[in-house]
C-alpha cells in the first residue's frame, strides 16, 4: 500500500538521518505537541519566553511540558525501532538501587558544602524556618524525582546517547551539556546566564554518572533529584541566607549555588567520586 510504503520510507530516513537532524526533529515535535497547552497557559500566567518566572508561573508550564516528554520519546523510539529502555530507564532493582545511592550522594554532598560555608561564616540558618520542613519535604522530593527523571531521559538518555552515535564520549557530553544549560534560559532569561558554566558542568557530571552506571540513568536521576530536592527545600522554606561576609563569586546568590566557584568545585568533587562508585554499584 502506498501510504504504508511512504511511512516505512520516512521511518527509515529518520533512523539514518544525521544526528543533528534526529535531535532537531525530537525537540521540534516536543515543542509542537506542547504549544496547544503552552499558549493558553502562557496567556493566563502572563509569561513571556526568556523572561524570569515566579514559582506559581513556572510549575504549571514546566509540568505540562515535562509530562509530554515520555510520550514524544516513546514515539521517537518506535520510529527508530528501539525499546524505550534504550534511554537508560530499566525498571529493575538495580535502577532503584542506583537512584537511592544518587539521592544520598547528592543530598549529603550539598550538606557538606553548606556545612563548610556555615563554618566559614558565609551562610546562616534561620531557626524559625525549621518547623516548615515537615510540610515541604515530601512535595519537594516528588518534584526532584519528576524533574530528575524527565531531564535525565531527555538530555542524557536521548540527547547524549544520540550524540554518542556520531561523536566520542567527551564531545557528546560537552555538547549535550551545553544544550542542557542553554535551554534553562527559556525559563529564567538573562538571570540564569551566571549559572550557565555550572549547569554545563553539572550536565557533564551527569553524563559521567551514566557511564558509571553502565548506561542506566538511575545514578544520574538520583543525583539530579537529590540536588533539586535539597535546593528546593531550602528555597521554599527560606531556611538559609548568605551573610554579609559571603563573597557571591565564591558561593553564588541565594538558591543558586552553581553561580559560585564553590558550586563548581562541588560538581568536580562529585565527578571524581563517580569512578570508584562503579565497583560499588555493580559489585557481583
Amino acid at each position: 500500500m502506498p501510504t504504508l510504503d511512504r511511512t516505512s520510507q520516512f521511518f527509515a530516513a529518520f533512523a539514518e538521518a544525521p544526528v543533528w537532524v534526529r535531535v532537531g526533529v525530537f525537540f521540534a515535535v516536543w515543542l509542537l505537541v506542547w504549544l496547544p497547552i503552552a499558549l493558553p497557559l502562557a496567556a493566563f500566567l502572563k509569561w513571556q519566553p526568556f523572561k524570569p518566572l515566579e514559582v506559581r508561573q513556572k510549575l504549571p508550564l514546566v509540568a505540562s511540558l515535562y509530562l509530554l516528554a515520555p510520550i514524544v520519546l516513546w514515539g521517537v523510539a518506535w520510529v527508530q525501532n528501539l525499546p524505550f529502555s534504550s534511554y537508560g530507564l530499566f525498571w529493575n532493582r538495580q535502577v532503584f538501587s542506583s537512584l537511592s545511592v544518587g539521592i544520598g550522594l547528592g543530598t549529603i554532598g550539598l550538606a557538606v558544602l553548606f556545612s563548610l560555608q556555615t563554618v566559614l561564616g558565609w551562610i546562616e540558618w534561620r531557626t524559625e524556618s525549621w518547623p516548615k520542613l515537615g510540610s515541604v519535604l515530601l512535595p519537594t522530593l516528588l518534584l526532584g524525582l519528576l524533574v530528575g527523571v524527565i531531564e535525565e531521559l531527555v538530555f542524557r538518555g536521548f540527547l547524549f546517547n544520540q550524540l554518542l552515535t556520531a561523536f566520542d564520549f567527551w564531545t557528546a557530553a560537552i555538547a549535550s551539556s551545553l544544550i542542557f544549560a542553554l535551554l534553562h534560559l527559556v525559563w529564567e532569561g538573562q538571570e540564569n546566564v551566571p549559572q550557565l558554566p555550572g549547569l554545563s558542568l553539572m550536565g557533564v557530571v551527569l553524563c559521567l554518572a551514566i557511564g558509571t552506571d553502565l548506561g542506566s540513568i538511575g545514578l544520574a536521576w538520583g543525583l539530579h533529584a537529590g540536588w533539586v530536592w535539597t535546593i528546593a527545600t531550602i528555597d521554599s522554606t527560606q531556611l538559609m541566607k548568605p551573610t554579609e561576609n559571603a563573597p557571591e563569586w565564591l558561593i553564588g546568590t541565594a538558591g543558586k549555588p552553581l553561580e559560585g566557584v564553590m558550586g563548581l568545585l562541588f560538581l568536580l568533587a562529585t565527578g571524581l567520586l563517580l569512578t570508584p562508585l562503579r565497583a560499588i554499584l555493580h559489585a557481583g
